[in-house]
């Protein structure tokens, strides 16, 4: 896991700089402007995801390690994808970019809470590694919080430049997304079989559930279905590079990256057919 474990802080913290470049002031103020459907997909991402994923865990008796790496990469945020995904969908684009914007930034915080919280509950000592909530965020922070706030500063003294050039960055960070999961699979290429029979049905489970999930919570609560489609892909289609660095600040080992593994192939599969669905939906 030497290769991942090198670049995925790397690749990640790039990631998040084109994130940032990608927003403004505007982006978060939204928030406060349009709450309603906001807490929708926030309470969605946040607090119903991870329950669901604990829940479906337990239900499946997974084993304690693939547990985990579940709980990894159901405490991630949405990824940068799900903007340009939402998009696509003719869903509510605006929406999703403070969806993924606040969250991310937050995720300093909610990540390791949630991560670790499930790591007592499935009986992980991971202070036994030597590993602690407050050192884990303050890692992320170094990885995800500052280089938004970085590409946010940079846009706002090169927006013209910046605006003109979304679109490559946009490439950029989807390359820099597969060439995490592709290097995954060359050094695990003997056990891809092994791992995928593992966690494939927990996370295709999980993938499925929590978009009919979503959709449906947004479609009681949230304004329209512009709001649903985003509030659906935003909580199906998780940051799967920040769930790997977290996985490798947990352990060596690469059973904690299955799972994350596993979802990264089937979250696109099964977001594309999602969203095939949700086009012809008016």
């Amino acid at each position: 896991m030497e290769i991942v474990t090198k670049i995925a802080p790397i690749a990640l913290a790039l990631i998040m700089l084109g994130l940032g470049l990608g927003l403004t002031t505007q982006d978060f103020i939204r928030v406060l402007k349009n709450p309603k459907d906001f807490l929708v997909g926030f309470i969605s991402q946040l607090v119903i995801l991870p329950i669901v994923a604990f829940i479906l865990i337990k239900i499946l008796n997974t084993s304690v390690e693939i547990a985990l790496g579940v709980m990894i990469i159901a405490a991630a945020p949405g990824g940068i994808t799900t903007n340009v995904l939402t998009k696509f969908a003719k869903g509510d684009v605006a929406l999703s970019v403070s969806l993924t914007a606040v969250i991310s930034v937050i995720s300093i915080i909610t990540v390791p809470l949630i991560v670790f919280t499930s790591a007592d509950l499935l009986g992980i000592d991971l202070t036994s590694q030597n590993i602690s909530l407050t050192g884990t965020a303050i890692k992320m922070s170094g990885v995800v919080a500052v280089p938004v706030i970085l590409g946010m500063i940079i846009r706002k003294f090169a927006e013209n430049f910046i605006s003109s050039k979304i679109s490559i960055i946009d490439k950029i960070t989807g390359i820099l997304f597969v060439i995490v999961f592709v290097a995954i699979w060359i050094e695990e290429k003997d056990n891809i079989v092994e791992y995928l029979s593992q966690a494939g049905l927990v996370v295709l489970i999980l993938n499925v559930v929590m978009m009919f999930i979503a959709y449906n919570l947004a479609k009681a609560f949230a304004t329209g279905l512009e709001q649903r489609k985003c509030i659906a892909i935003e909580c199906g289609l998780q940051n799967g590079t920040l769930a790997v660095f977290v996985a490798t600040q947990i352990s060596n080992e690469i059973v904690y990256l299955i799972p994350t593994a596993a979802y990264a192939l089937i979250m696109y599969i099964t977001g594309f057919i999602f969203i095939y669905f949700l086009r012809n939906k008016t």
